[in-house]
């Protein structure tokens, strides 16, 4: 799988990323989104996306999306695998979560992938998956999936990232695979 690098966003106490707004376009059929040093400005937060198909003028497209995580926490007292109905949506427009309470702590990040499938792409919806890797508020550790699409045959030309409360720092590098 080669993949070619389209941009980074590096950024420091912003309150989103909204940057995606170029680069993703018919020239390849899987995009691939990657988050390093997500820290968040606010203890206790969910890193999130959603997507536009009209150059980040809006971003309320519907979507369905189930998640599961396994989660240990630092004192032993917690160790599950488990689905997370919370953080799904059944045909909704709310933003997609990629991991549940992130936590703002110097040695507290999140780490992770996204994968969008054909966004331009005008018969079918738009899939994806992400999986990410956080150190939580509760001080534990969290592997989160999140999975669903995007229901809409329009193209997806513009990806945002936020956090449900408040700003966060980030590395944020979006390649294109063909």
């Amino acid at each position: 799988m080669a993949m070619t690098l389209i941009t980074t966003n590096t950024t420091s106490g912003t309150d989103e990323i909204s940057a995606f707004t170029s680069g993703i376009n018919s020239t390849y059929k899987l995009y691939i989104f990657k988050f390093y040093d997500v820290n968040p400005a606010v203890d206790d937060t969910t890193f999130q996306f959603s997507a536009s198909t009209n150059g980040g003028s809006s971003y309320g497209i519907t979507k369905t999306v189930s998640t599961f995580l396994s989660e240990h926490s630092e004192d032993n007292g917690t160790a599950q695998l488990g689905y997370r109905g919370g953080q799904d949506i059944g045909s909704g427009t709310g933003v997609a979560q990629l991991n549940r309470g992130l936590g703002n702590g110097g040695d507290e990040s999140l780490a992770g992938e996204l994968f969008l499938f054909n966004p331009s792409n005008t018969t079918y919806v738009k899939h994806f998956y992400s999986r990410t890797i956080s150190y939580t508020g509760s001080d534990g550790a969290d592997d989160f999936y999140a999975a669903g699409y995007l229901d809409t045959t329009s193209a997806i030309n513009a990806v945002k990232f936020t956090c449900s409360t408040g700003d966060f720092d980030s590395v944020i590098k979006l390649y294109g695979v063909k």
